[in-house]
């Protein structure tokens, strides 16, 4: 019997990912960068006035919006003019968006790691180098201070913001060790959600750096989603079995129900394996997670046991020991299997 999720309507955006949600972000902490550069123009030329008191420099608009090319696609922004009324010839030249069209290779690993980092430890040369390049170099002390204080207001507003009301049929759940992690502890990772609607749109739910394996690290996000009303809990979550995530999931959360990730799984499995049956165990694994029915996949289950049990019995117990979470997907509609049955969404 397939569990409704109550959003079956809505669900067909499921399957979109988060790339256009990185791009907007790209595009807002770009655009902000720049509004705080020409503010400090502005206020530099403050004093200048003409002889009926009005100001000499003054905004005037925005140039034609133009493209910056990154790893998430293209990110349009507007430079900002201003107009010197005196005529001694001040022009306003953003150090961040250079006259040509440039590539960051890494502005989906920066865009987290900006905000944990560069906001709470006033990295930001450091963390906008990593977005726009050598051009970030040419921002003033000024600039990054107004920077620093408009980002960390709009972090800490983003982490107090009222979830009242929220439904969320999904969740995928994964800590994620970005490149730019920090080096005074290894271990440290990126802790994310992300939950689908009940429109059927993906939404970061949380991100906070802690540690992956530690259950008091997820309790303390749990906690704190459940302190800002969301008292509703997810129908299933979605994620890898080595994660302390799921103890605090049971203890905050306890009616949702659990889905281990087969991408996961299905690596964890293949390690216990010469390299010269992997192919044929994965494709073995796949007949399960991969099958049109819960008995189809019983049966492929029941296959690969019989076929590596008795040469390979850890990578069966690897399987077995997940037997009653790695199915649960087939319990709710089969329209949405193919996005329930990893975290790859993450």
């Amino acid at each position: 019997m397939q569990e409704s999720t109550g959003f079956d309507g809505g669900m067909g955006e499921l399957g979109l990912n988060i790339e256009g949600l990185l791009r907007r972000s790209a595009r807002q902490l770009i655009q902000q960068a720049i509004e705080g550069e020409v503010q400090v123009l502005l206020e530099e030329y403050a004093a200048v006035r003409m002889v009926d008191g009005r100001r000499a420099v003054v905004r005037n608009g925005y140039l034609p919006e133009r493209e910056i090319l990154t790893a998430v696609g293209p990110v349009p922004v507007q430079v900002p003019k201003v107009r010197d009324r005196s005529g001694s010839g001040v022009v306003f030249r953003s150090s961040l968006v250079p006259p040509y069209v440039r590539k960051s290779r890494t502005v989906a690993a920066a865009l987290p790691w900006l905000y944990l980092h560069g906001v709470s430890s006033g990295r930001m040369h450091e963390a906008l180098s990593v977005l726009l390049g050598e051009e970030a170099k040419g921002l003033s002390p000024a600039v990054l201070g107004r920077l620093k204080v408009e980002w960390a207001q709009e972090h800490a507003q983003w982490q107090r913001r009222s979830l009242q009301g929220k439904r969320y049929a999904y969740w995928w759940a994964d800590g994620v060790y970005t490149q730019l992690r920090a080096e005074d502890d290894p271990r440290m990772c990126l802790l994310v959600i992300i939950g689908v609607t009940a429109e059927g749109k993906k939404e970061v739910v949380a991100v906070t750096d802690g540690l992956r394996e530690s259950k008091a690290s997820w309790l303390e996000i749990l906690r704190d989603l459940r302190d800002r009303g969301l008292q509703e809990a997810p129908l299933l979550a979605i994620g890898d079995g080595a994660m302390g995530f799921w103890a605090a999931l049971d203890e905050i959360y306890p009616q949702t129900r659990h889905q281990r990730c087969w991408v996961h799984k299905t690596a964890n499995i293949l390690n216990e394996l010469p390299k010269r049956l992997q192919g044929k165990a994965k494709a073995a694994l796949q007949a399960i997670w991969m099958a049109d029915t819960r008995e189809a996949a019983e049966k492929a289950w029941q296959a690969f046991v019989r076929d590596y049990q008795a040469k390979y019995p850890r990578a069966v117990e690897k399987l077995e020991k997940d037997r009653d979470v790695l199915l649960t997907f087939f319990d709710f509609p089969a329209e949405h299997w193919r996005h329930i049955r990893s975290s790859n969404v993450i």
